[in-house]
């Protein structure tokens, strides 16, 4: 999917590439920067203006970002270890936990 933000500081629209797992009618991803440390820009964009917008095969559609928190976060991480085994070794490269992101239409 393709994520449209609006910058944090210079107010311009900014996209970029995402993988996500559909969850009903929300779109997930996570705000990782290659497994380093430092959050994504997209993910600070995101935190700074939740609104938001997404392409998904060629539909475009309004949506609000957020972090998935307690058991919603835990199944929602799951869903993700099912697609790629090594999700906890990956995350365990980064000292602060990873955020879940939950792009829910509006």
């Amino acid at each position: 999917m393709r994520l449209t933000t609006t910058g944090r500081r210079s107010g311009r629209a900014r996209g970029v590439m995402l993988g996500y797992v559909e969850d009903e009618a929300n779109l997930v991803t996570l705000a990782m920067n290659g497994w380093a440390d430092g959050e994504p820009a997209w993910w600070l964009n995101l935190q700074a203006n939740p609104e938001a917008t997404v392409d998904v095969a060629g539909v475009s559609r309004a949506v609000r970002g957020r972090a998935a928190r307690d058991a919603e976060r835990a199944r929602l991480w799951d869903r993700w270890r099912e697609i790629e085994g090594d999700l906890d070794a990956y995350a365990a490269l980064r000292s602060s936990e990873t955020a879940v992101v939950v792009l829910e239409p509006r």
